[in-house]
């Protein structure tokens, strides 16, 4: 059995009536042969049909019984499953929020979209199907074994000699058919991911002319998961096949020894008949293991995947009871106060969370095509790269509003990570209210915060449960409201089905200003004392984004605001502005405390050309 399902929440008790079962259903099996071979042998000696009424009854109770056992643990085993798959399916959703958006963003939507929805149904299948199986395993065969043996030492030896034989090919087949199935799990990984990115990107290939040549790709990507597939289906082809032959082998080896020395008068027709009727019994929860390891193989992948996901570290706070600061109640106000001093975050090999967002999309795709080399991912020699934040400390208190610039990689959409409770600091310390936690990845404080990327993900829903995103249960005229004040009036005028008119995969689809809109109704309603924002506008143009300009300011008022951006024109409207530079804050102040210094803000502005006044 594997490890990892003796972690799981019930499954011990679970296990335990499957093995009180599976004795039952082993009895049962002994009393059909018995029964059986009784009946058969009498009759072959002449014996009258009306005489062995007991013992068929016997074989026929036992047969029912068999089964019954068989299909209540068919239904035990369901409904435990179930149970489990909905929990680790909650539980992975939870943690992917935990997480945050770069780690979605490292791994891929497609790929997490698939495993939350066919990988958890796989793993439910291989819950439902590895428990009987297993407990079958454990118990029949032996029982069985020690029942020949008390028969037909003979018959019990070869029983024995035959079982490891069968077994090491398995093991054999096993480990040859695992690396398939990982293959073919990597593959179908990037195949997801190709193709939401490719749904995404339609519109914009067709507009340029390029979906022909796109084609190829999306071609060359499916080809490799067909030949992966392909691959698996051979190897399981051919463990069915090698089981089959071995098992048919060993009891042919069985029959052939009951049947010499029956003739030889050496054993007694009912003992033969009893132990040729067993030998098939006894192989088969082998048979049956071989047979579902290949059926079961990728819901254990996708039980693998998603339990790495959950066991990947969050920060948490510091407090017991998981909240983010003194009481749960808690709410930002003026008077809030929040430290950071000496933070420092070193990034994982896989994950370029230091850098800008292309980089990080830049380095998965470096590490699906193999080409992230051991070397490349190792900066300092130790397997992790250089700091992305090292020694961050400055503090803030009530409302204002907090500018974070700073060259490509300079850690700001790091910092805004760690705000935002998506990544844990490594070293230093973070107080909220005079109160050191651990992280910000308390629901207190996430409750908190609206976020607003660079990117918003539009969901395939209405407009109207879009912008209610961070407030399901507000009204549709607050809803709309919102809408109104984030600009996107003209929009819902323009669309046929107004709010209810589906956005997002499948639905209408909205230009880069106008899901950068729909981010901004949402901040509008649901009126979270703090906005985190990491390059909000970055992928949109100059006219755009000054349109935009104007809404989100009238949105900071009154509320405590990290903008993290490399254009320097937002800096005249900040409070207060930090300068990073390689992971460390080398100037903060004010826009005009810092202009004319001649620091690293004044060399921005002038590598930028901005003009800022």
């Amino acid at each position: 059995m594997d490890k990892q399902l003796l972690g799981y929440k019930g499954i011990k008790p679970v296990f335990g009536v499957m093995l009180l079962l599976t004795v039952l259903q082993g009895v049962s099996i002994l009393m059909m042969a018995k029964g059986l071979a009784e009946a058969v042998s009498a009759l072959f000696a002449g014996a009258p049909l009306s005489g062995q009424t007991g013992r068929i009854a016997m074989f026929l109770g036992a047969f029912l019984l068999r089964h019954g056992l068989g299909l209540l643990q068919q239904k035990i085993g369901s409904a435990f499953a179930d149970h489990t798959a909905a929990d680790v399916r909650g539980r992975m959703l939870r943690k992917l929020f935990q997480l945050g958006p770069r780690f979605a963003r490292t791994e891929g939507t497609g790929h997490l979209v698939t495993l939350a929805l066919e990988g958890t149904e796989k793993f439910r299948k291989y819950l439902e199907l590895i428990l009987p199986r297993m407990a079958g395993m454990s118990i029949i065969p032996w029982l069985i074994l020690a029942y020949v043996f008390f028969r037909d030492i003979t018959s019990g030896v070869i029983l024995l000699v035959s079982m490891p034989i069968l077994i090491a090919f398995m093991i054999l087949i096993g480990l040859a058919s695992r690396m398939q199935a990982e293959k073919q799990m990597d593959t179908f990984r990037v195949l997801s991911n190709h193709f939401v990115d490719s749904l995404r990107g339609l519109e914009t290939l067709k507009l340029l002319g390029q979906s022909r040549e796109h084609g190829a790709s999306v071609a060359k990507v499916s080809d490799r998961y067909r030949t992966a597939t392909m691959r698996t289906l051979r190897v399981a082809f051919l463990s069915s096949f090698a089981l089959d032959f071995f098992t048919m082998l060993s009891v042919a080896v069985v029959a052939v020894g009951l049947g010499l020395r029956l003739v030889n008068g050496q054993l007694e027709l009912v003992t033969a008949l009893t132990v040729l009727i067993l030998a098939p019994e006894y192989f088969l929860p082998v048979r049956q293991v071989g047979t579902d390891f290949h059926a079961t193989q990728d819901g254990k992948e996708a039980g693998t995947v998603m339990q790495s996901i959950l066991d990947r570290p969050v920060g948490e706070p510091a407090d017991s009871d998981g909240t983010a600061g003194p009481d749960a109640d808690w709410r930002w106000s003026p008077f809030s106060r929040l430290t950071l001093s000496g933070v420092a975050v070193r990034h994982r090999a896989e994950v370029a969370a230091g850098g800008s967002a292309p980089e990080a999309e830049g380095a998965e795709r470096r590490r699906e095509a193999g080409a992230d080399r051991p070397a490349e991912r190792r900066a300092d020699g130790t397997g992790q790269g250089p700091r992305s934040l090292d020694g961050a400390s400055f503090e803030v208190q009530g409302m204002q509003t907090i500018g974070i610039i700073g060259a490509s990689g300079a850690g700001k959409s790091t910092l805004i990570d760690v705000l935002g409770g998506f990544l844990a600091p490594e070293a230093g310390e973070i107080c909220l209210n005079g109160t050191p936690v651990d992280s910000l990845a308390g629901e207190a404080w996430r409750s908190q915060i609206t976020y607003i990327p660079q990117h918003p993900y539009l969901f395939s829903c209405s407009l109207l449960d879009n912008i209610r995103f961070y407030s399901p249960e507000a009204s549709r005229e607050d809803a709309l409201q919102a809408a109104e004040a984030a600009g996107l009036a003209g929009l819902v005028r323009s669309l046929p089905g107004g709010l209810d008119e589906p956005i997002g995969e499948g639905g209408r689809q909205l230009s880069g200003g106008q899901a950068q809109r729909v981010a901004l109704a949402r901040a509008f309603l649901s009126d979270r004392p703090v906005i985190l924002l990491d390059e909000p506008t970055a992928h949109l143009d100059i006219e755009t984004e000054y349109e935009l300009k104007h809404t989100m300011l009238r949105l900071f008022r009154g509320k405590l605001v990290f903008l993290a951006t490399h254009r320097l024109h937002w800096m005249p409207d900040m409070d207060h502005v930090l300068v990073l530079e390689q992971g460390r804050i080398v100037e903060e102040g004010t826009h005009s405390g810092l202009l004319g210094r001649g620091g690293a803000y004044d060399a921005l502005i002038r590598s930028q050309m901005e003009g800022v006044r």
